[in-house]
């Protein structure tokens, strides 16, 4: 039927070098004269009834084995994906090596597989990251000046905003003093430093479900806890994947790079956009173009998708997935918080960031 030679390329490539034998190629002559025929308009004929004789005499021999060439890989390139078992992730490159009536189809096929991950030990990595962490490193402590950093910012943000033009800036007001002695510090602006609301029991209950201020500082303690515990845990999880990629013997394919660097500028200009700028005129800030700003986040675009292709790896060696029940409820909370947001992108996504926090569990838990 045809004969094939892979021939394996860097990063990842393939080479699909063969040939479908003569009298199968033949067969594909009716089909591509008949599809051809359909598009040509002729004098005295009906559309589509040109008969086979003058179709030859009108089309081009050269244009029917382009058109049989065609049909005849669109059918058998699927097939020896299958047959190879070949874990294709890009579109083929073709390229057609013999083409002519009666004689075999040659043709080579340039393609990216999905790499060969090659793993180190990452049980006994994600052990030993673990165990390097001193008892004094788990610890976490809330300081009285973190909360009171935290309760004026709580309080800045709920303070009224005073129109610069009502506030008296001359030197022998007291509010014009005390300004300029805030004018120099930026993370104190004007309207912050003015008129901050009392911390009672009708401010804090204004905030939530609070019943005082003692209520509120105990509750607030606790989520400051839980956030830096959550710090503390990515700093760990970084740790541990960090060590696992650094051990991981893998060949990025440039596909998955350009993916990664599409992901990156995508959200670089949702966040830019979203601040009521123009992307382009961000760009003409930096004095950079996209293309420059590709080459400067392709190391970053490598790192991401290395760590995609080992924790997919791990979840496929550890049998590791997300249930449908936690992947259809957070489904339903993306589409809840973004309406016009795709259903088949919000399951992949939650899949993705289920499966991923199921893998981070099981090696903390080494």
């Amino acid at each position: 039927m045809f004969k094939i030679n892979i021939t394996k390329l860097p990063k990842s490539e393939i080479e699909i070098e063969g040939e479908i034998e003569a009298e199968i190629f033949e067969s594909y002559f009716n089909k591509a004269l008949k599809k051809l025929g359909e598009n040509i308009k002729l004098d005295g004929f009906r559309h589509g009834k040109v008969p086979e004789n003058v179709l030859l005499s009108n089309i081009p021999e050269i244009k029917i084995l382009e058109e049989m060439a065609e049909m005849a890989l669109n059918e058998y390139y699927p097939k020896i994906i299958e047959g190879e078992k070949l874990d294709v992730i890009s579109r083929p490159e073709i390229s057609i090596t013999k083409l002519a009536r009666k004689n075999p189809l040659g043709f080579k096929i340039k393609t990216t597989i999905m790499p060969e991950v090659a793993l180190p030990n990452y049980k006994d990595l994600a052990k030993e990251i673990l165990s390097s962490i001193s008892p004094k490193d788990k610890e976490i402590n809330i300081t009285e000046e973190e909360m009171e950093n935290t309760i004026l910012d709580i309080r800045k943000s709920r303070a009224p905003k005073i129109p610069m033009s009502e506030i008296d800036l001359s030197p022998m007001s007291d509010i014009g003093e005390n300004i300029q002695e805030k004018v120099s510090d930026t993370k104190n602006p004007v309207s912050d430093t003015l008129n901050l609301p009392e911390l009672n029991d009708e401010f804090v209950q204004a905030l939530g479900p609070f019943k005082n201020v003692a209520d509120f500082r105990e509750k607030l303690k606790e989520n400051i806890k839980l956030e830096k515990e959550n710090i503390a845990k990515e700093k760990i999880r970084l740790k541990i994947m960090e060590k696992i990629l650094e051990e991981t013997q893998i060949e990025i394919p440039n596909i998955l790079i350009e993916i990664e660097l599409d992901k990156i500028l995508y959200r670089m200009e949702s966040d830019i956009t979203n601040m009521g700028l123009k992307f382009e005129n961000y760009l003409t800030h930096l004095k950079k173009t996209t293309e420059e700003l590709r080459v400067e986040f392709r190391n970053d675009a490598e790192k991401k998708a290395k760590l995609g292709l080992v924790l997919n790896k791990i979840s496929e060696l550890e049998k590791i997935k997300a249930e449908e029940k936690e992947i259809e409820k957070e489904v339903a909370h993306i589409l809840e918080v973004y309406k016009d947001a795709d259903k088949n992108r919000a399951t992949l996504h939650s899949q993705n960031i289920l499966t991923n926090e199921k893998i981070f569990q099981f090696l903390e838990n080494q």
